[in-house]
């Protein structure tokens, strides 16, 4: 079996059978991760080009290690060291790209639908690293593996998403990705922070996050972006810590064996309380390690099974 497109774009495109593969894929390649020399043939000769409009260190990082892992050739292309300083569109760019021999472009934008324009325009693989406050594939994907990994399955779970759902891409991703797995998906945050009709997306809207967090397995809490700061969504850092944060009153609401992811970077202390960051029940560095995994899961699967090595070497 393999994905149904060349390109992986969002989620939302994404069937349920593909979602499972991805996941179940992902399982060899993290095996690679435990071993003490992790490097296989299985893409050796393939050219892989990170090419990010916007900072990112998980992201790019592990996309780049699970290249190397694979052994591909890698390159990583930076807007401000480029041509598109000199006026040169994306999708010159891209075209340029292509003509030097990549195979798979891996591309963050802060415009939504960059990726989509990208994987018209090139025969190349293309996957949305996240472009703008659309989507946030692979992060959804690792967000799922862990939770499956832990709980076994992702079918009937409860999961409570916490924080800046309006211009979070992580959540839209995470609620295309659950809700299409079977899992009930709560969002909650402040007003200011909750999309118009969301509900629409088939999950259910609390105000009181006391309310949303009541009985759930799984809580996933979102970077406050501070730059939004400026505009006045909330009162003030700490007013937000103590109205909506994570804390350890609030986590004692969910089930004892709950879960608590966070996409990263953290704001400790305003978010989500370092105790529970570093807690028992915190996952988030096993999300760093999985999110290799499955990067690792989706180049394999881009690049094409019927003419790729075995994925163990």
């Amino acid at each position: 079996m393999s994905l149904n497109s060349k390109d992986l774009l969002g989620i939302r495109e994404l069937t349920v059978e593909e979602i499972n593969l991805i996941l179940d894929t992902a399982t060899p390649m993290k095996d690679i991760l435990k071993r003490k020399i992790k490097k296989v043939p299985t893409l050796r000769g393939r050219t892989i080009v990170t090419f990010f409009y916007e900072p990112s260190t998980r992201t790019r990082s592990s996309f780049d290690l699970a290249a190397k892992y694979l052994s591909a050739d890698t390159i990583a292309i930076s807007p401000s060291t480029s041509s598109v300083v000199k006026g040169e569109s994306l999708k010159d760019t891209a075209l340029t790209i292509e003509a030097m021999g990549a195979n798979i472009i891996i591309i963050r934008h802060s415009a939504a639908g960059s990726p989509h324009l990208l994987a018209k325009t090139v025969r190349a693989s293309v996957i949305n690293a996240g472009d703008g406050t659309h989507e946030h594939p692979t992060q959804a994907l690792l967000d799922m593996y862990t939770i499956r990994e832990k709980k076994g399955t992702l079918k009937g779970l409860k999961v409570a998403i916490l924080g800046d759902i309006l211009h979070s891409r992580v959540a839209r991703s995470n609620i295309w990705g659950l809700t299409k797995m079977g899992a009930e998906v709560r969002v909650t945050g402040p007003a200011t922070l909750m999309p118009a009709e969301i509900e629409k997306l088939g999950v259910k809207v609390y105000m009181s996050v006391e309310e949303a967090l009541e009985g759930v397995d799984v809580i996933n809490v979102l970077r406050i972006q501070l730059e939004r700061q400026q505009q006045g969504l909330f009162p003030s850092i700490r007013e937000y810590a103590r109205l909506f944060g994570l804390n350890k009153q609030r986590l004692a609401l969910a089930r004892p064996d709950a879960l608590v992811l966070h996409p990263g970077p953290m704001n400790r202390g305003v978010e989500i309380a370092p105790e529970i960051a570093d807690g028992t029940q915190s996952v988030i560095v096993e999300q760093v390690t999985n999110g290799v995994a499955i990067r690792m899961a989706l180049l394999y699967l881009l690049s094409g099974e019927e003419d790729s090595n075995e994925i163990t070497g």
